[in-house]
């Protein structure tokens, strides 16, 4: 319903966009009819109406940004701190990597020595063997250790299968000789064992 105005302007006074009814009192002080004023604060109000919502949209959408801009940030400080956290479990990991070929070399002078363990051979393997054993103590402090091969289950996750023989007795997928030794370093593998498989 259409607001009408207090003021009442008379023929001579009216303002062709007055919606006033009846007769003016303002008589000669034409400048303090406020009929013209209540349209032009009416529609003020309407202009700052539509400002208003214009503004709560912006701020509705500004905070909807904020929202997902903290979720992003939370996602990235958890993936940033998993990375730290994963870097610093398997820091060691390459050094280790370049290790395990001097162990299998001191594994295979080791397998050299025979049952004569007074010939000049024996003697000189079982500094290697001291040095090998020092070494295994090194690997255990670090949490590497050997994969169990021989004798089990063939698994891609742990062995990696570069031979295979058929063998009576034995059934097919079980592992039957070792050719290199793979290693877990804590609860990853860094080098699946090279194995024999059976067929």
């Amino acid at each position: 319903m259409e607001e009408k105005c207090e003021c009442k302007c008379n023929e001579e006074y009216r303002d062709p966009n007055c919606k006033c009814e009846g007769e003016c009192h303002c008589n000669d002080n034409v400048d303090e009819c406020k009929c013209d004023d209540k349209r032009q604060k009416k529609e003020k109000k309407n202009k700052y109406k539509e400002e208003i919502d214009k503004l709560n949209i912006k701020l509705k959408k500004a905070e909807q940004d904020v929202l997902v801009a903290k979720a992003d940030l939370i996602n990235y400080r958890k993936r940033k701190d998993e990375e730290i956290v994963r870097m610093l479990k398997f820091c060691n990991e390459d050094l280790i990597k370049q290790l395990l070929p001097i162990i299998d070399n001191f594994e295979r002078a080791i397998k050299l020595d025979d049952a004569n363990l007074e010939d000049e051979v024996s003697k000189f393997l079982e500094g290697f063997k001291m040095i090998y054993s020092s070494m295994q103590g090194v690997m255990n402090s670090f949490e590497v250790k050997p994969i169990d091969g021989a004798n089990k289950p063939f698994d891609p996750s742990y062995h990696n299968a570069i031979m295979v023989e058929k063998r009576e007795g034995v059934e097919p997928g079980v592992v039957l000789e070792v050719l290199q030794k793979g290693y877990i370093y804590k609860d990853k593998v860094i080098r699946p064992a090279m194995v024999k498989v059976s067929e």
